[in-house]
């Protein structure tokens, strides 16, 4: 007896927001393509573990990880990890980003992104109290196997309450 085809919804039930997080990021073409995945990430989205895979199609051309890649790998997670923590009560946004290499980055290397309750407390306080807007700044490290810094990255993220409808 069949029941169909198996819809996002269905598929929703079936995994939790960490898994379908882990899933999205690691198949996401443009990621897929450049060596990047994610490695964990938990059901509430409050920790993200992104990776890249050094590989023959993502090297410069002195055979280290591609600058654009490390910078892509830290992108949109912040922004992400706000929306789902905050709900679509608020408009959020990646507002700007500055990176700093390190050192040359080899093998596999990974950016640990993690948004904790006292971060997310304050940032709906200053929201309750009635702040227009926020700029919120979140720093990242892109460390290699034995926890050197290959990079620094630097996220400021764009907040704003969605207005109620009047009436």
């Amino acid at each position: 007896m069949s029941r169909g085809p198996l819809t996002l919804r269905a598929l929703r039930r079936l995994v939790d927001r960490g898994t379908a997080y882990r899933l999205g990021i690691s198949l996401y073409p443009p990621y897929l393509g450049a060596g990047i995945a994610c490695a964990r990430a938990t059901p509430d989205l409050r920790t993200v573990e992104i990776t890249l895979t050094l590989r023959w199609y993502n090297r410069n051309f002195v055979g280290t990880h591609f600058g654009g890649s490390l910078f892509s790998m830290c992108d949109p997670h912040y922004m992400l990890m706000l929306l789902e923590a905050l709900g679509h009560r608020c408009v959020v946004w990646d507002k700007a980003a500055t990176i700093r290499y390190r050192r040359p980055g080899r093998g596999v290397v990974r950016a640990v992104f993690h948004l904790s309750q006292e971060r997310l407390d304050a940032i709906t306080a200053k929201l309750d109290a009635g702040a227009r807007s926020l700029d919120e700044t979140f720093e990242v490290q892109v460390v290699d196997a034995e926890g050197t810094v290959v990079a620094e990255l630097e996220k400021v993220v764009y907040l704003r309450r969605k207005e109620l409808p009047q009436g």
